[in-house]
């Protein structure tokens, strides 16, 4: 009876363990998330950039919006893996925020860009930033166009709808599968010439 006392009692350590490291994790995601709102706020309110906490290699840089998702998001700067472990982030390959060009962000497929499952030609998408040159809250509003399912190799060969362009990438297929060896790629097209919405000089901080 004594080894079976034993094996019961390491399978319920294991358990109990695993149970304080999710609880740990989920925490910690928590906490990130009300850090980078927060650091988003401060961009919004004076235009500067703020890393969400003092060794921080990224900060906050747009808002990205999918009103029929209901998604709702904050976007960091480089999408590196350290920073793509906290939300959504821009691809340095793509144009700058406000610039012309394509705007590229990548999120991953079992959190930030999960909801990109459901997403469909003619969504609207809408990126808020700073254009710290005029200190104005920016926001330009973007359509779906086309959704493509592609190999790794072939996502730098999409041609995007137009010059300025906003293309929307994660891995494929959704969810926590052990693998994921397409790319899930969003590409959309400005709504309208410009479509660009100005606020006042200090803009009022996002509710979260």
């Amino acid at each position: 009876m004594k080894p079976l006392r034993i094996f019961v009692a390491m399978v319920l350590l294991a358990g109990a363990s695993l149970t304080a490291r999710a609880t740990y994790l989920h925490a910690k995601a928590d906490l990130a998330g009300v850090l980078i709102h927060r650091a988003w706020n401060k961009t919004v309110a004076d235009g500067k950039p703020h890393p969400p906490w003092p060794w921080a290699d990224t900060y906050p840089v747009a808002r990205l919006r999918i009103p029929r998702l209901g998604y709702d998001e904050v976007v960091l700067e480089g999408a590196t893996p350290r920073s793509l472990a906290f939300g959504p982030a821009r691809l340095f390959s793509g144009a700058s925020l406000g610039q012309p060009g394509n705007v590229e962000l990548a999120g991953h497929r079992t959190s930030w860009f999960r909801p990109l499952q459901s997403v469909e030609d003619g969504d609207q998408i809408q990126v808020q930033w700073f254009d710290s040159r005029k200190r104005e809250l920016r926001e330009r509003t973007y359509t779906v166009d086309d959704i493509r399912i592609v190999t790794p190799e072939e996502v730098s060969l999409l041609t995007p709808p137009s010059g300025d362009a906003l293309t929307l990438i994660t891995c494929y297929p959704f969810g926590h599968g052990p693998r994921s060896p397409q790319r899930f790629v969003v590409l959309a097209s400005p709504a309208g010439p410009s479509r660009l919405t100005e606020t006042s000089r200090l803009a009022k901080p996002a509710q979260w």
